[in-house]
């Protein structure tokens, strides 16, 4: 914690205490707010200079704090060459979902690591659903390896995808386990659209 930090919540604590409840609780919220912030900076620093272990226990930190001060470090963390760096930051872009984060979780789906791709997949269940994403999303419906498909099953159900339910469908009779058991999940989170009441009324 910086020193100026720590003069400031110094200074608040005096008033902790204070007879005003609506005072006591400026503070409060005054001194939270102060110690995220050096929690950031803490955290930042690790993420410039510590090991891989620690770069990447930042970057699940920076995800638990959010704010807009983290968006740009994850960002940048997701375009790294490390493929550990990469992969946790797709995830927490993905847990955040902010909207001007969207476009680099789309090149990830591009990356060249599968289980990259994979949780870029999965990050865009987090998003409004809308017609770029089921475009960019049904395309994996047809992969075969056993996780691509079964990521993109979830995601699209997520996102409400009603047009892909006969391919999730289809899924079901994949040779893979895994996918298998994500196209019963998504059946069952795809929204469901009945038609009991006639759309006209017989005039008697």
């Amino acid at each position: 914690m910086s020193e100026i930090v720590r003069t400031r919540i110094d200074a608040l604590r005096l008033l902790l205490k204070d007879a005003d409840p609506d005072v006591r609780d400026a503070v409060a919220t005054a001194i939270e707010r102060l110690e995220a912030t050096s929690g950031v900076d803490e955290i930042l620093h690790a993420l410039k200079t510590g090991n891989m272990g620690s770069r990447v226990a930042a970057i699940y930190a920076l995800g638990e704090i959010g704010g807009d001060r983290v968006v740009a470090p994850l960002v940048y963390c997701a375009g790294r060459p490390e493929a550990d760096i990469r992969s946790a930051a797709v995830e927490v872009l993905g847990r955040l979902a902010v909207t001007s984060t969207l476009p680099v979780l789309l090149e990830r789906l591009a990356d060249q690591d599968a289980a990259i791709r994979a949780r870029a997949i999965a990050a865009m269940a987090g998003f409004p659903p809308s017609p770029l994403l089921y475009e960019r999303l049904r395309p994996f419906l047809d992969a075969t390896d056993g996780v691509l498909e079964a990521e993109a099953a979830l995601a699209l159900a997520r996102l409400k995808d009603l047009a892909s339910e006969a391919r999730i469908t289809a899924l079901l009779v994949s040779p893979h386990a895994s996918t298998r058991q994500a196209a019963a999940t998504a059946l069952s989170l795809l929204p469901l659209e009945f038609s009991f009441f006639p759309t006209t009324i017989e005039a008697k």
